[in-house]
């Protein structure tokens, strides 16, 4: 039998102020989005050209408290996690949403503007449930952190 994956790693900054929600059960979750850039040079003409991917990330459990407190507009963040898919039905018809549900998150520090308390070279955090034991704090220099860098 195959295995199956679906596993996102993202590092960017974080474009709003995160937005903090309860469900219906009562749970809180976060909503953020975190743009990437990529740049590269076009063979043909030599021009430089530049991309930034806008990514909806979701963040639930413990992760919603540290987000809540300490994530803000332009702090740098890698993210770990899985897409989800979604569909609403609105005035106009269906509308579809592709979630990053993030399970692991460090952050790298902040672009400095924020005026958070959080200037931080690197401090991790992780879901409940996955390679963590949803403690919620661990330092990006521990040795045995799972990084593929």
């Amino acid at each position: 039998m195959s295995r199956s994956l679906n596993k996102v790693m993202l590092i960017g900054n974080v474009g709003n102020e995160p937005e903090i929600r309860a469900t219906g059960s009562g749970a809180r979750v976060a909503k953020v989005s975190l743009a990437t850039n990529r740049a590269w040079t076009d063979r043909n003409t030599g021009q430089k050209n530049e991309k930034t991917e806008w990514h909806r990330l979701t963040f639930f459990g413990r992760l919603v408290d540290i987000v809540e407190q300490y994530v803000k507009k332009g702090d740098r963040l890698y993210v770990e996690g899985r897409v989800e898919y979604s569909q609403t039905e609105g005035d106009g018809g269906p509308k579809y949403w592709t979630d990053i549900v993030i399970s692991e998150m460090v952050m790298l520090g902040s672009s400095g503007g924020s005026g958070g308390g959080y200037e931080g070279g690197g401090a991790s955090y992780g879901g409940e449930g996955f390679g963590g034991t949803g403690s919620g704090a661990g330092s990006a220099n521990d040795p045995d952190d799972d990084l593929p860098f």
